[in-house]
């Protein structure tokens, strides 16, 4: 059907649609790169509204329908608006195209750029002698050849070396692979240094470095002698527990000099991520080998004696348990096939003496602690930290402050005076604290041209470090009934602990204070029991039990204890308070107690002898089984303290309670 074309008048509005389609029928012609740039001459030559109309709308790349539409209207001015919208809907579509059009090929020539620049790098570094990354590689491959690498070391530092050659230097994956071929060539793959089996020259070494310690200076020397037999055997794991400050470390180190080994020291204290030990995967950011690969890769040697120090300080959290990653690592059977997750294969630890330290023994994983061989080391009596500090912590301090040459000295009883008025511990760390304040006053002293005492006095010792800090005067007070002194262990040596008791009107409630801990709540409870039950036998009347109520007390309230040492010393206090009869002045105690009256052996006696011998007691109770414990103390350290081995609770009470 054939329309009549109507053509309407010709005014202001109708001339402003037709410039608009021109301008941007131009507009789509620049930038549409297929069609010729005529098109727009033409455009702008034609004077027939209509015929423009039809040219700019055969041209659309519109849709068919909508095409169809602009023929369906009569209307030319009605057309004109219509083809309008649609030339609006064509620039923005053939803007847009342009934009990614313009964007892909800033893209493409950057690449473009980018790769040119890299190949002419690439050209001038052959032309000044050769890639940096391809001498990189001849050199780990020329490090190689002098490995002694196992098999499996081998095969995976060939892998590794085939895919770093394969590798374009800026590739993100470049440095992990580099860094783990540099620790595979870094590590010293079966290289020993070799040990010094002299034992005369050993025993003298440790005897120089270290006083006293004979059963662990005897160990090392066994330990020696089967090696010098044998030629080889698999390492064992040493672990020296005791309390601070009595050169648990330092040990280690004399002994690593006695043999001839490299020493190095792994401090383990606060340690609570297992990736710590086993190291990370490679893939990770910042994933670096564990401690110990990373401690004989410094020491350059397979066979060090490494330092375990604090081993009982180990914490575990969400990032695992390092004391399960250390089973590995201190099984005399499994640790000579050692796998660390960084360097991805097996490394021999079998010839590492390793040595542990530990202050709690009780603190340490149990299946840690059953792979340990436990050598326990003791505090020193004063005679020992006498020796100790005329042979090593003067010297130390004087070379220290700039003293060298300094000829005050230090009698035995001036430096006893210390030990006993300024210190109170089973090491020397204190100590030694306590003569670098000697040094600092006598440095003082020298850099004024001031007068310095030829030997150290009284006087001048307690114008340096005060009046005396501790005292043992305490001790000697007489006690009144109740009150019984008993010896404790903690980690840090022996202490001594009074243990006071009281009875008042009542319904024969026991009460407890002092901080105390289970196991030392039942110790009380049980003397009490035992002592009802053989009140009769101790000539104490019945009646107090359910008319007197009692109160335990055990002063410093604020240090938790707890443990079944204190058993006798509660049941002699208790027996003391319910009979009226005061516990012999001077007198100590230590032993478990059970229901049937029996006396049960503890452990840590030396550290409570010399605790009491610290504080002026002049006699102890012991259990008949811990006579052991004090034949291997020598006697010279016990000299003036009288022992009282018994069995039964009647003999302790016998023993420490005095006549009415």
């Amino acid at each position: 059907m054939l329309h009549d074309e109507v053509t309407d008048e010709e005014d202001q509005e109708f001339s402003a649609y037709i410039s608009s389609i021109k301008d941007m029928a131009g507009q789509i012609i620049e930038l549409s790169p297929n069609l010729p740039s005529e098109a727009s001459m033409i455009l702008k030559n034609i004077e027939n509204t209509s015929f423009l109309i039809h040219f700019v709308s055969s041209n659309l790349n519109s849709e068919l329908k909508e095409k169809q539409q602009l023929l369906e209207i009569s209307s030319v001015r009605t057309r004109a608006e219509l083809l309008l919208k649609l030339l609006q809907i064509e620039l923005q579509l053939a803007e847009l195209k342009n934009k990614i059009t313009t964007k892909t090929k800033a893209d493409l020539d950057k690449q473009q750029r980018d790769y040119f620049l890299q190949q002419q790098l690439k050209s001038i570094k052959e032309e000044l002698g050769g890639d940096s990354n391809d001498r990189e590689v001849k050199e780990m491959k020329r490090k190689a050849e002098t490995k002694k690498w196992t098999e499996a070391a081998k095969e995976l530092f060939n892998k590794g070396i085939e895919k770093l050659e394969r590798m374009h230097a800026t590739t993100p994956d470049y440095s992990v692979v580099y860094n783990h071929l540099d620790l595979l060539l870094d590590l010293p793959w079966q290289e020993y240094t070799n040990d010094s089996y002299d034992l005369k020259k050993a025993k003298k070494i440790l005897d120089a470095d270290h006083y006293g310690m004979d059963r662990i200076k005897e160990r090392i020397l066994e330990y020696l002698a089967v090696l010098k037999l044998k030629g080889d055997m698999k390492s064992p794991i040493l672990c020296f527990v005791g309390p601070p400050g009595i050169g648990k470390t330092s040990l280690g180190r004399s002994i690593a000099s006695a043999i001839g080994r490299k020493y190095v020291r792994l401090s383990l204290g606060g340690l609570h991520d297992e990736s710590e030990i086993r190291g990370h995967r490679k893939t990770y950011i910042g994933a670096m080998p564990g401690r110990i690969v990373q401690s004989i890769r410094k020491i350059k040697s397979s066979n060090p004696v490494m330092i375990l120090d604090e081993i009982d300080k180990i914490g575990s959290d969400h990032r695992g348990d390092p004391s399960s990653a250390l089973l590995e690592v201190l099984d005399p059977e499994q640790n000579s096939s050692f796998y660390d997750n960084y360097l991805e294969t097996e490394y021999d630890l079998s010839k590492v003496l390793f040595i542990a330290t530990a202050n709690n023994i009780a603190a340490i994983h149990p299946a840690l602690r059953d792979r340990l061989e436990i050598i326990d080391l003791s505090g020193y009596s004063v005679e020992e930290k006498v020796e100790i500090a005329k042979r090593h912590l003067i010297p130390k301090q004087k070379e220290a402050h700039g003293l060298a040459t300094l000829k005050t000295k230090f009698s035995n009883a001036i430096i006893s005076k210390i030990i006993q008025d300024y210190t109170r511990e089973s090491g020397v760390r204190e100590l030694d604290r306590q003569f670098a304040a000697i040094m600092r006053s006598l440095a003082k002293d020298v850099a004024l041209e001031e007068e310095v005492p030829d030997a150290m006095n009284e006087e001048k010792i307690e114008k340096i470090l005060g009046k005396n800090r501790y005292s043992n005067e305490i001790y000697k007070v007489g006690n009144p009934p109740g009150v019984a002194v008993g010896l404790a262990w903690t980690y840090v040596g022996g202490d001594i602990l009074f243990i006071e008791t009281s009875l008042s009107e009542g319904k024969g409630d026991l009460k407890l204070t002092g901080n105390l801990g289970n196991v030392m709540k039942e110790s009380a409870a049980t003397a009490l029991t035992y002592l009802q039950a053989n009140a009769e036998d101790y000539k104490i009347d019945s009646k107090k039990f359910s008319t007197k109520s009692v109160h335990v007390h055990v002063p410093e309230g604020a240090v938790p204890k707890d443990g079944p040492s204190a058993g006798i010393t509660m049941l002699t206090a208790l027996a003391s308070a319910y009979t009226g009869r005061k516990v012999k002045p001077y007198l100590a105690m230590t032993g478990e107690i059970t229901l049937r009256g029996q006396v049960l052996p503890v452990g840590g006696i030396k550290e409570k002898i010399l605790a009491a011998k610290r504080a002026g007691i002049k006699e102890v109770i012991l259990c008949w089984q811990n006579e052991k414990d004090i034949r291997e103390i020598n006697p010279d350290y016990i000299k003036g303290l009288k022992f009282h081995y018994v069995r039964q609770m009647n003999q302790v009470l016998e023993t420490a309670l005095l006549k009415k």
